[in-house]
C-alpha cells in the first residue's frame, strides 16, 4: 500500500520510521529505517524526538521521529506513516487532522505473506498473527478501514481515500 501510494500521489513523502531491529541484508540506514541502538533509541525518547513509538512484545521497538515531519515539510510535501495501531492512535490524537486508514488483510493471506517473505523465524511469524488478530478487532477506531484481500483493489481503494482527503483539506485551506 505504501509504495501504491508514494507511486499515485505525487505530494506523499514517506516519513522513515527509526527501529531498534537489526537491519536486513538490502536495507539501508535513513531510506528503509532509522536503525537505531537501544541506547540512542532510549536516548531519543527520553529528548522527546518521538512522536510515537510502540514496543513489539518480541522487544523490537519501532517509532516515527518528529524530525522526519520536519524534513517532509521543508519538502513541501505531505507525510504518509506506515504504523502500528497504538501508533496510529496516537498521531490521531498529537494531530487532530491526520487521517487514518488500517488496511485488513485477512489472516491466512497475512500468514502466506510472512512465510513467503522468510524473514522471520515461525515463532515470530505466529506473534505478528496473533497481534493481527488483536489489531483486527480496534479497527473501527480508524477513519477509514481498507480491506486488502486484492493487493490492486486495496490500494486503489487507498488513493482514492488520499486524493479526497488531500482535496478536503486542500478546500478548507482556501476557505
Amino acid at each position: 500500500m505504501v509504495r501504491a501510494l508514494l507511486a499515485r500521489v505525487p505530494s506523499l513523502r514517506l516519513a522513515v520510521s527509526a527501529t531498534t531491529r537489526r537491519q536486513r541484508a538490502g536495507e539501508h540506514d535513513g531510506e528503509h529505517y532509522w536503525f537505531l541502538s537501544d541506547g540512542e533509541f532510549d536516548r531519543r525518547l527520553a529528548a522527546g524526538d518521538f512522536l510515537e513509538y510502540h514496543v513489539f512484545p518480541w522487544g523490537q521497538r519501532s517509532g516515527t521521529l518528529r524530525s522526519e515531519l520536519d524534513r517532509i515539510e521543508a519538502e513541501g510535501g505531505v507525510p504518509l506513516l506506515e504504523l502500528e495501531l497504538n501508533g496510529a492512535r496516537a498521531v490521531k490524537e498529537q494531530l487532530p487532522g491526520a487521517v487514518t486508514i488500517f488496511v485488513d488483510a485477512p489472516i491466512p493471506e497475512l500468514e502466506r505473506r510472512l512465510q513467503e517473505r522468510a524473514t522471520e523465524s515461525e515463532g515470530e511469524i505466529d506473534e505478528r498473527i496473533a497481534l493481527a488478530r488483536e489489531q483486527k478487532e480496534l479497527a473501527g477506531a480508524f477513519d477509514h478501514v481498507v480491506e486488502n484481500d486484492d493487493r490492486e483493489r486495496a490500494a486503489a481503494e487507498c488513493v482514492g481515500i488520499v486524493e479526497r482527503e488531500l482535496e478536503r483539506a486542500a478546500t478548507m485551506a482556501r476557505r
